[in-house]
Protein backbone atom coordinates (compact mmCIF):
# COMPACT_ATOMS: atom_id res chain seq x y z
CA UNK A 1 0.00 0.00 0.00
CA UNK A 2 1.34 3.18 -1.05
CA UNK A 3 1.89 5.78 1.83
CA UNK A 4 1.13 9.53 1.69
CA UNK A 5 3.73 11.59 1.34
CA UNK A 6 5.33 14.39 3.62
CA UNK A 7 8.35 16.47 3.79
CA UNK A 8 11.07 14.38 5.42
CA UNK A 9 13.87 17.80 5.75
CA UNK A 10 14.21 20.70 4.40
CA UNK A 11 18.10 22.26 3.79
CA UNK A 12 19.60 25.39 2.25
CA UNK A 13 20.50 24.70 -1.61
CA UNK A 14 23.03 27.09 -3.20
CA UNK A 15 21.69 28.62 -6.79
CA UNK A 16 24.57 26.74 -8.56
CA UNK A 17 23.42 23.13 -7.03
CA UNK A 18 19.61 23.47 -8.80
CA UNK A 19 18.52 22.18 -11.34
CA UNK A 20 15.30 24.66 -11.98
CA UNK A 21 15.53 27.73 -9.96
CA UNK A 22 18.43 30.11 -9.08
CA UNK A 23 18.17 32.88 -6.41
CA UNK A 24 19.01 36.68 -7.08
CA UNK A 25 19.81 40.37 -5.79
CA UNK A 26 18.71 42.48 -7.69
CA UNK A 27 19.83 46.32 -7.38
CA UNK A 28 17.65 49.12 -8.39
CA UNK A 29 16.93 52.49 -7.89
CA UNK A 30 13.34 53.73 -6.21
CA UNK A 31 11.12 56.51 -7.65
CA UNK A 32 13.13 58.97 -5.13
CA UNK A 33 16.10 57.84 -6.54
CA UNK A 34 17.04 56.09 -3.54
CA UNK A 35 19.10 52.33 -3.98
CA UNK A 36 17.36 49.73 -2.93
CA UNK A 37 17.70 45.58 -2.91
CA UNK A 38 15.65 43.10 -3.26
CA UNK A 39 16.01 39.13 -3.15
CA UNK A 40 14.03 36.67 -5.67
CA UNK A 41 13.81 33.77 -7.23
CA UNK A 42 14.36 33.02 -11.05
CA UNK A 43 14.12 29.95 -13.33
CA UNK A 44 16.73 28.41 -15.35
CA UNK A 45 14.19 26.76 -17.84
CA UNK A 46 12.60 29.99 -19.97
CA UNK A 47 12.26 28.82 -23.20
CA UNK A 48 11.85 30.40 -26.80
CA UNK A 49 9.19 31.92 -26.26
CA UNK A 50 10.28 34.16 -22.97
CA UNK A 51 7.46 32.26 -21.06
CA UNK A 52 8.26 29.67 -18.04
CA UNK A 53 4.70 27.95 -18.02
CA UNK A 54 1.31 27.38 -19.12
CA UNK A 55 -2.02 26.71 -16.71
CA UNK A 56 -4.92 24.88 -18.57
CA UNK A 57 -8.19 26.50 -17.69
CA UNK A 58 -10.62 24.26 -19.29
CA UNK A 59 -14.29 23.56 -20.09
CA UNK A 60 -15.78 20.05 -21.16
CA UNK A 61 -18.56 19.72 -23.61
CA UNK A 62 -20.42 16.43 -23.23
CA UNK A 63 -24.18 15.74 -24.62
CA UNK A 64 -26.53 15.39 -21.11
CA UNK A 65 -24.05 16.68 -18.96
CA UNK A 66 -23.89 20.48 -17.49
CA UNK A 67 -20.13 22.32 -18.62
CA UNK A 68 -17.86 20.75 -16.40
CA UNK A 69 -14.14 21.14 -15.45
CA UNK A 70 -11.07 19.32 -15.05
CA UNK A 71 -8.74 19.88 -11.66
CA UNK A 72 -5.71 18.12 -10.77
CA UNK A 73 -4.93 17.02 -7.08
CA UNK A 74 -0.92 16.45 -6.33
CA UNK A 75 1.35 16.70 -3.66
CA UNK A 76 3.29 19.61 -3.77
CA UNK A 77 6.98 19.59 -1.77
CA UNK A 78 6.63 23.73 -1.13
CA UNK A 79 3.87 23.90 0.54
CA UNK A 80 3.81 20.41 2.06
CA UNK A 81 0.09 19.17 1.43
CA UNK A 82 -2.26 18.33 -1.92
CA UNK A 83 -3.09 20.97 -3.90
CA UNK A 84 -6.47 22.02 -6.48
CA UNK A 85 -5.12 23.11 -9.56
CA UNK A 86 -5.74 23.51 -12.87
CA UNK A 87 -3.66 21.81 -15.14
CA UNK A 88 -0.09 22.64 -15.56
CA UNK A 89 3.59 22.72 -16.62
CA UNK A 90 6.57 24.19 -17.91
CA UNK A 91 6.92 24.87 -21.30
CA UNK A 92 9.73 23.51 -23.60
CA UNK A 93 12.55 25.45 -25.20
CA UNK A 94 11.30 25.31 -28.42
CA UNK A 95 7.62 25.43 -27.60
CA UNK A 96 4.56 28.04 -27.96
CA UNK A 97 2.62 28.28 -24.95
CA UNK A 98 -0.59 26.47 -26.86
CA UNK A 99 1.17 23.87 -27.69
CA UNK A 100 2.43 23.43 -24.66
CA UNK A 101 -1.16 23.63 -23.55
CA UNK A 102 -2.36 20.99 -25.36
CA UNK A 103 0.61 18.81 -24.32
CA UNK A 104 0.38 18.93 -20.45
CA UNK A 105 -3.63 19.00 -20.58
CA UNK A 106 -3.43 15.27 -22.55
CA UNK A 107 -0.35 14.06 -20.56
CA UNK A 108 -2.01 15.21 -17.20
CA UNK A 109 -5.26 14.34 -17.72
CA UNK A 110 -5.60 11.97 -21.17
CA UNK A 111 -8.35 14.64 -23.20
CA UNK A 112 -7.18 16.46 -26.00
CA UNK A 113 -8.83 20.00 -26.18
CA UNK A 114 -8.19 22.86 -28.69
CA UNK A 115 -6.94 25.98 -27.41
CA UNK A 116 -9.76 29.25 -27.93
CA UNK A 117 -8.04 31.56 -25.81
CA UNK A 118 -4.38 32.96 -24.86
CA UNK A 119 -3.71 35.20 -22.07
CA UNK A 120 -0.36 37.55 -21.99
CA UNK A 121 2.36 36.63 -19.90
CA UNK A 122 1.04 37.21 -16.28
CA UNK A 123 3.40 37.25 -12.98
CA UNK A 124 3.12 34.65 -11.21
CA UNK A 125 4.09 35.67 -7.73
CA UNK A 126 6.04 38.82 -8.61
CA UNK A 127 6.93 40.32 -4.72
CA UNK A 128 9.19 36.82 -4.81
CA UNK A 129 9.56 35.39 -8.30
CA UNK A 130 10.53 36.32 -12.03
CA UNK A 131 8.05 33.35 -13.14
CA UNK A 132 5.75 34.18 -15.33
CA UNK A 133 3.20 31.84 -17.14
CA UNK A 134 0.05 32.32 -19.69
CA UNK A 135 -3.17 30.88 -19.01
CA UNK A 136 -4.93 29.16 -21.92
CA UNK A 137 -8.41 28.42 -21.98
CA UNK A 138 -9.08 24.91 -23.59
CA UNK A 139 -12.49 23.41 -24.59
CA UNK A 140 -12.79 19.76 -24.65
CA UNK A 141 -15.70 18.53 -27.03
CA UNK A 142 -16.80 14.91 -26.13
CA UNK A 143 -19.01 12.04 -27.27
CA UNK A 144 -22.26 10.62 -25.55
CA UNK A 145 -20.60 7.78 -23.99
CA UNK A 146 -17.35 8.59 -23.70
CA UNK A 147 -14.91 7.23 -20.94
CA UNK A 148 -12.31 8.46 -19.27
CA UNK A 149 -8.97 8.40 -21.21
CA UNK A 150 -5.60 6.91 -19.73
CA UNK A 151 -2.99 9.60 -18.79
CA UNK A 152 0.05 9.97 -19.61
CA UNK A 153 2.28 10.35 -16.89
CA UNK A 154 5.83 11.06 -16.15
CA UNK A 155 8.00 8.88 -14.05
CA UNK A 156 7.45 9.94 -10.42
CA UNK A 157 4.16 12.37 -11.39
CA UNK A 158 1.25 11.06 -8.98
CA UNK A 159 -1.78 13.08 -10.21
CA UNK A 160 -5.73 12.48 -9.26
CA UNK A 161 -8.38 13.97 -11.94
CA UNK A 162 -11.31 15.38 -10.56
CA UNK A 163 -14.21 16.71 -12.99
CA UNK A 164 -16.57 19.18 -11.75
CA UNK A 165 -19.34 21.07 -13.21
CA UNK A 166 -18.41 24.50 -13.64
CA UNK A 167 -21.57 26.08 -11.83
CA UNK A 168 -20.32 24.24 -8.65
CA UNK A 169 -16.65 24.96 -8.99
CA UNK A 170 -16.71 27.80 -6.12
CA UNK A 171 -18.41 25.62 -3.72
CA UNK A 172 -16.36 22.71 -4.27
CA UNK A 173 -12.90 24.52 -4.03
CA UNK A 174 -14.30 25.81 -0.32
CA UNK A 175 -15.30 22.30 0.31
CA UNK A 176 -11.61 21.19 -0.95
CA UNK A 177 -9.84 23.85 1.29
CA UNK A 178 -11.64 22.85 4.42
CA UNK A 179 -10.86 19.14 3.80
CA UNK A 180 -6.93 20.52 4.38
CA UNK A 181 -5.99 20.90 0.45
CA UNK A 182 -4.19 24.15 -0.88
CA UNK A 183 -6.39 25.96 -3.52
CA UNK A 184 -4.03 26.82 -6.88
CA UNK A 185 -4.45 31.39 -6.61
CA UNK A 186 -5.22 31.45 -10.18
CA UNK A 187 -7.93 28.55 -9.87
CA UNK A 188 -9.74 30.31 -7.40
CA UNK A 189 -9.34 33.88 -8.45
CA UNK A 190 -11.44 32.19 -11.41
CA UNK A 191 -13.62 30.78 -9.90
CA UNK A 192 -14.28 33.46 -7.66
CA UNK A 193 -14.88 35.76 -10.31
CA UNK A 194 -17.17 33.19 -12.24
CA UNK A 195 -19.30 32.95 -9.00
CA UNK A 196 -18.93 36.76 -8.56
CA UNK A 197 -20.89 37.30 -12.35
CA UNK A 198 -23.50 35.01 -11.18
CA UNK A 199 -24.06 36.64 -8.10
CA UNK A 200 -24.39 40.01 -9.52
CA UNK A 201 -25.29 39.69 -13.36
CA UNK A 202 -26.36 43.61 -13.17
CA UNK A 203 -22.54 44.58 -13.37
CA UNK A 204 -22.42 43.07 -16.53
CA UNK A 205 -25.27 44.23 -18.05
CA UNK A 206 -24.36 47.72 -17.23
CA UNK A 207 -21.15 47.54 -18.67
CA UNK A 208 -21.82 46.13 -21.63
CA UNK A 209 -24.80 48.73 -22.37
CA UNK A 210 -22.29 51.36 -21.75
CA UNK A 211 -19.65 49.51 -23.92
CA UNK A 212 -22.76 49.58 -27.18
CA UNK A 213 -23.11 52.99 -27.03
CA UNK A 214 -19.35 54.25 -27.51
CA UNK A 215 -18.63 54.41 -31.31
Amino acid sequence: MASAPKIKSLSALASADAKWIQLQKATYVDAQGAEREWELASRKTTGAAGIDAVAMGNIIYQPGKPASTIVVLQFRPPVGRFTVEWPAGLIDKDESPQEAAVRELYEETGYKGTVVSTSPAVAADPGMTSANMCLCMVEIHLHEGDAEPEQHLDEGEDIQRVIIPVAELYSRLGEFANEGYVIAAKLYHWAAGAQYAIDHPELFQKAGKKTAGIV
